[in-house]
């Protein structure tokens, strides 16, 4: 049986593809064709998940696509699929019902809450399910505009970043805030329904555009003239206090229990995942790595395995990293067609043992293997690189290769089972989906990647994941004494992370970074 899921048609589009109960591919349009107009099927990843899959599509059992649809008549869209896929059922998922079946299906728990939290999705923003077995059912829905992502959108804007785009600068930033706004959403998010909130509109004003759309009293209540830009001080106090709001609504509206499963677009908010965790409400936690809208193309597939075919095996995520590969043979194609000079190694002991070197010469390093991931962390295999006992490793990736704001951090990778003697973390970590904390004896030495007090990202990597970048943190652990190395996307300039050897060779060229090896090739600087 193969099962084709089609999500976030109108904004981030996916596809992925369940074959005989195992996922084998997922992968973001942005990634491949770099466009997409809303409403449109994303072709470029429909084909690459059906290559992955071997199947072509009159193979399709059935196609799962989640709503919203498109801008226009669904009629066409419709057709479009029937004459794409003619010997599918075609199935129309939910919005909301696919970011839970995402969440729950691909979690180890066999009974769970689920929590869906996103921007708007079919007029929905929210909404918890009770979850056991095979079932999936709404307990309480949360309405457009009683939106958290939207007023989480309306400060990312306000705070001059890109709304619907930049909210995880907002979240970063508040790691580096004071209290001193302490309580600013209080009456703004209210709970006049009993656990599940209201936005006062009030604060916003329909007619203004731009800056979040706030009104007088908003600023009044902030201590600003009306209309003025956040003074510089006061930024990431701000941000702060939301967050804050953020994390006190969402542990009211998620209650307590044993497990809690989690997605929709504020289900990316690592520090909401980690208050979670910590809060001692819930035993378990799970996170949908790809929570966002392309990640409804997974609950696509699997709403359609466990729902429509009554399905009971659970097929899990594997090491998410779902899309495209590419062999050495296409590898030094494109390298030779853009006339550069690299170096093949032969095996992968002499790979390890350059990046080890290039490493510990304090370079930093761009690496690129095997199959993309899907969501956009980069999870080993399309990452940038630095040592953390290079002392300006974090100020030279910011500055001179992400071009990016100093309150941003990078992950630290690790072995899974060397995790604990540098950090506190729990399972989320696996996928980057979490933060955690450095232990006090190691402080000084992630001291350029700690966000606020103890807090630090952390990437656990086991050796069934992704082997050989467990045998690279492994070896540099030999060489140097610390096996752990500071991860980022390998991307710049809010592209979406590198998917081909082209993207690569453009990415590297274009930025401050010294090596890449992509397969068994290395270039250099």
């Amino acid at each position: 049986m193969t099962i084709l899921g089609i999500g976030g048609l109108l904004n981030d589009p996916a596809a992925a593809i369940l074959k005989d109960g195992r996922l084998v591919a997922a992968v973001e349009e942005k990634k491949l064709a770099r466009h997409h107009r809303p409403g449109e099927l994303p072709e470029a990843a429909i084909a690459e998940c059906l290559r992955a899959a071997g199947v072509e599509p009159e193979q399709v059992d059935c196609v799962a696509v989640v709503r919203p649809l498109a801008r226009g008549p669904e009629t066409a869209l419709h057709l479009e699929l029937r004459s794409e896929f003619p010997a599918s059922q075609i199935v129309v998922v939910e919005h909301h019902a696919a970011h839970a079946a995402s969440a729950y299906y691909a979690s180890p728990y066999e009974q769970a809450t689920v929590l869906t939290l996103d921007r708007a999705g079919d007029f929905r923003c929210g909404s918890r399910w009770r979850a056991s077995g095979n079932s999936l059912q709404v307990e309480r829905e949360l309405y457009y505009p009683d939106s958290l992502g939207e007023l989480y959108g309306r400060v990312t804007e306000l705070l001059g970043f890109d709304p619907n785009a930049d909210e995880h600068k907002v979240q970063w930033l508040s790691a580096f805030g004071d209290d001193s706004l302490s309580g600013i959403f209080e009456e703004i998010i209210t709970f006049a329904n009993g656990d599940w909130p209201r936005l006062d509109r009030t604060y916003f004003d329909a007619e203004r555009v731009g800056s979040g759309g706030f009104s007088s009293r908003f600023y009044r209540k902030l201590g600003t003239e009306d209309r003025a830009p956040v003074p510089e001080n006061r930024r990431a106090a701000l941000a702060r206090a939301l967050q804050s709001a953020i994390e006190k609504t969402v542990l009211t509206m998620a209650g307590s229990g044993e497990n809690l499963a989690l997605a929709g677009g504020l289900a990316l908010n690592v520090l909401l995942v980690a208050a979670l965790e910590r809060s001692g409400q819930w035993k378990n936690v799970f996170v949908q790595p790809a929570a966002g809208n392309a990640g409804t193309a997974l609950g696509a597939v699997l709403h359609a395995w466990h729902n429509v075919y009554g399905h009971t095996e659970r097929c899990g995520l594997g090491d998410f990293c779902l899309g495209p590969s590419y062999t050495a043979e296409e590898i030094k194609q494109v390298l030779e067609n853009c006339k550069l000079r690299f170096r093949y190694l032969l095996t992968t002991g002499e790979l390890i043992d350059t990046a080890v070197r290039e490493l510990n010469d304090l370079k930093i390093v761009a690496w690129m293997h095997g199959r993309m991931e899907f969501g956009a962390r980069a999870l080993g295999n399309r990452s940038i690189l630095a040592s953390p006992l290079n002392l300006y490793s974090t100020e030279n990736l910011n500055i001179y290769i992400k071009r990016r704001e100093p309150f941003r951090k990078f992950a630290a990778s690790v072995p899974e089972e060397l995790a604990s003697k540098y950090f506190e973390v729990g399972p989320n970590a696996r996928f980057l989906t979490t933060v955690g904390r450095v232990r006090p004896q190691h402080r000084k030495t992630f001291e350029s990647a700690i966000l606020a007090g103890d807090m630090i990202r952390v990437h656990t990597v086991s050796r069934e994941d992704n082997p050989l970048y467990w045998q690279l943190l492994h070896a540099m652990g030999e060489a140097a004494g610390l096996p752990v190395l500071y991860n980022t996307s390998f991307n710049l300039f809010g592209d979406p992370l590198v998917c081909t050897p082209r993207d690569a060779v453009r990415s590297f060229y274009s930025s401050g970074i010294d090596s890449m090896f992509v397969g068994n090739f290395l270039l250099e600087k």
